[in-house]
């Protein structure tokens, strides 16, 4: 592999840092300018939702191949909306990490070439840490703080040290919450996504209507497992078939809870261990009514303040990437053009990088 080291442009010396950020690491293809980590100038997002809908999950060669069709159209209507030209981008930021490997290369090709050909440096970022980042968009936040990540793909607690240093507490074992969700629903019969359909259906049933399962909650572990509730379902309609309409609505409810309530109490243990008082909760699943109301309750009683980004910076988007991009960029933490994408996990945690989370 030959390694192309992209030095800071000289052109470095100006007020504001302004970068392009891209994200690709599973179904949504996106890019953003981002100006010093928190400005955003634009975030254009093109879902493929439609697309995977009627397989009822993400198909990862449909979605690398949309990803090459939107890559380039996604990247030139940021940089139009932003108002700005190529020659003022000082940097490119891109996910590394973790995600669907075709999906990736996809984002990290281009940016690498962008990179290359603009003559300024390039910066992998984490994909799991950049959505704890996305905070910084919209609030001023004191460190450090815990923060809980909670995706299709992921659940994670995290201590937050400062804009670029991470620490993993704990992590799922098994299904993550999102991906617990939208299990469930393909068993209850609901349309993909199926989070968004239990989320509809519980508003109207009864939390405490089926005693589901809380994993671990009596453990001094701070990792998640989800796989148990997700077969108690399963377990249920065998002995409740074809529920009607109530019943569903039951069913969603004790569910959403369950999933809920072991994120919010996990959440208060590792803010109590960790002595904070910030929680910020991020990820795809952080836009779940219930997780940001019972959140909200339950954190605050015990005198700890949580931020949620809002839901548009909550799914996956290029302004997190731009926002933790711009803090490893100001650091001094840029990457080589031999830079991998990672599917997974990478076997020591650490920081810096963006790209030492392990995946859940």
């Amino acid at each position: 592999m030959i390694v192309v080291n992209v030095s800071k442009s000289s052109k470095i010396d100006r007020m504001s840092l302004t970068l392009l950020a891209i994200e690709s690491s599973c179904d949504e293809t996106s890019a953003a300018i981002i100006e010093d980590g928190t400005k955003v100038r634009s975030n254009i997002v093109a879902s493929q939702i439609d697309i995977h809908k009627e397989y009822g999950g993400v198909v990862p060669e449909i979605a690398s191949r949309k990803h090459v069709e939107l890559i380039m159209p996604v990247i030139d209507k940021a940089i139009k909306e932003a108002g700005v030209s190529k020659e003022d981008i000082d940097g490119v930021a891109v996910t590394n990490g973790p995600g669907l490997i075709g999906a990736l290369m996809v984002g990290l090709s281009t940016a690498k070439a962008m990179a290359f050909a603009l003559g300024v440096p390039l910066i992998g970022v984490n994909h799991l840490q950049a959505h704890m980042s996305a905070i910084h968009l919209e609030h001023e936040i004191s460190f450090p703080f815990v923060g809980l990540v909670v995706s299709g793909g992921h659940t994670s607690l995290y201590l937050v040290s400062s804009y670029t240093e991470f620490e993993m507490l704990g992590k799922t074992r098994d299904d993550a919450a999102g991906e617990a969700f939208d299990k469930a629903a393909k068993v209850l019969g609901l349309p993909y996504p199926g989070g968004i359909e239990i989320d509809k259906l519980a508003k109207k049933g009864n939390r405490e209507a089926i005693p589901f399962p809380r994993p671990f909650m009596n453990s001094s572990t701070l990792d998640f497992s989800f796989s148990g509730v997700k077969t108690s379902v399963v377990y249920y309609l065998r002995k409740h078939p074809d529920p009607n309409q109530e019943e569903l609505q039951d069913i969603c409810a004790s569910y959403q809870e369950a999933i809920v309530e072991t994120l919010v109490k996990k959440t208060i243990i590792a803010a109590k261990q960790n002595d904070v008082n910030s929680v910020v909760i991020a990820g795809g699943v952080a836009c779940n009514s219930r997780l940001r109301e019972l959140s909200k309750e339950e954190l605050e009683k015990e005198g700890v303040s949580v931020y949620i980004p809002s839901p548009k910076y909550c799914t996956d988007n290029a302004a997190m990437i731009g926002s933790l991009g711009g803090f490893m960029f100001q650091k001094g933490d840029t990457s080589e053009l031999g830079i991998t994408p990672f599917s997974t996990s990478r076997p020591k945690y650490g920081r810096g990088r963006g790209g030492q989370a392990k995946n859940a």
